[in-house]
This record gives C-alpha cells, structure tokens and sequence, in this order.
C-alpha cells in the first residue's frame, strides 16, 4: 500500500491519474457524441435516444458517480501538477522558445482546462439540474439554442476542448510509455484528428438546431 500512496504522490504518479482519467474523458466523449448525434434523426429519435438513457435507471447513476470521480481526480491533480510547475520556474522567462516540440495545446492544458470545467458547469446548469416535468430533452434543446449567446458559448468551449485533446490524447500514450519513434507521430495525428471530430461532432449541433428551431 506504500508503493501505491508514493508512486500516485509522485510527479510521475499524478501524470499517470491524469492520463488514465483523460483516457476515461476521450472515451466518454466518443459515445456521448455517438448518442448527441441522434438528433439528426429528429426530435422522436433524440427523445428515444434520452429515454434509453433514463431506462438504464442504477447504472445510470453509477456512471455518474463515476465521471464525477474521475473528473475530481482529473482537475485537483491538475492543478497541483500546475502548482508544482510554477514553484519550479517562479521566474519567467524574457523570451519564449518553441522548444521541445511546445504546441499550442501543450502551453495552454491549464487555460483550456478551465474554460472546460466552466463549461461543464455551464452546460449541467442548462439541461440537467431542470425541471423536465413538462417538456422534452429536444424541446429543452431546441430552447437554449434560440439564444445567439449559448450557441457562441457552445461553439467557443468545443475549440477548447479539441485544444486541449489535441495534447492530451497523444500525451497520455506518452505517460504509460507507449512511445515508439515510428508510431508516436500516429498517435499525434489520430489525436489531432480524434479532437477536430469531437469539437465539429458537439459544436455544428446548436448552429444545426438554430435553424431547425
């Protein structure tokens, strides 16, 4: 048990927490994305698709508690990463150098990791802690995306989001030791690729609903 404590205590242990739970997160947004995408087949389609959802009842509640979790992990460990970075280098450098193979992803993970959880919070607050006594999940969508202002909101977080992915996806692989000279460059690609889809996949939905509505 030790071992444990002081490897996740460890610089290298807190980079692993970060990986598997991002690992977690790219998965969760893969299948989300999968069932949001049912609201192309029209509002008894996407109701369909939520009404599954709820049927599932317990397990529901599990995956819930679980991203929850995950999530918590995911950002505290973040934070003391970042923490720790800024303790190391309190004095900035006068030039910034591009080294190391540094990507806009890369020198913004903390920045766009926040807009994240703004965004997350932002998002719970608009369609999950409501009353859905007298409405549907399509009518609930349809109304927040009349307003100009969520659909920026939308639209803005999704770029954050694929920044953030475009690192971490490839990063992750990079943390567990999955590197290779000849597929490293793979895995970057896919993970370009892997967050351009989800930010297209999640941020055309509300521009699509808006002339729908």
């Amino acid at each position: 048990m030790n071992w444990l404590i002081n490897t996740l205590g460890s610089s290298i242990g807190k980079k692993l927490m970060m990986a598997v739970t991002g690992f977690c997160f790219c998965g969760f947004l893969a299948s989300h994305l999968v069932g949001n995408l049912t609201i192309y087949g029209g509002k008894d389609t996407f109701n369909a698709y939520a009404a599954h959802l709820h049927s599932l009842g317990p397990l529901i509640t599990v995956a819930e508690i679980g991203l929850l979790f995950f999530a918590l992990v995911h950002i505290l460990t973040g934070a003391i990463l970042f923490y720790q970075n800024l303790q190391a280098r309190p004095v900035r450098y006068s030039v910034n150098k591009n080294a190391g193979g540094r990507t806009i992803g890369s020198a913004t993970m903390p920045y766009t990791g926040f807009i994240i959880l703004a965004f997350v919070i932002y998002h719970l607050i608009n369609f999950h802690f409501v009353d859905k006594t007298d409405t549907t999940i399509f009518q609930l969508v349809s109304s927040a995306f009349t307003d100009p202002v969520n659909i920026a909101v939308y639209i803005v977080a999704m770029v954050a989001v694929a920044v953030h992915v475009s690192h971490g996806f490839w990063s992750l692989f990079q943390t567990i030791g999955a590197t290779h000279l000849k597929y490293m460059p793979i895995i970057q690609v896919a993970g370009i690729v892997f967050s351009i889809v989800i930010a297209i996949g999640f941020g055309f939905i509300p521009v699509f609903i808006s002339f729908i509505a």
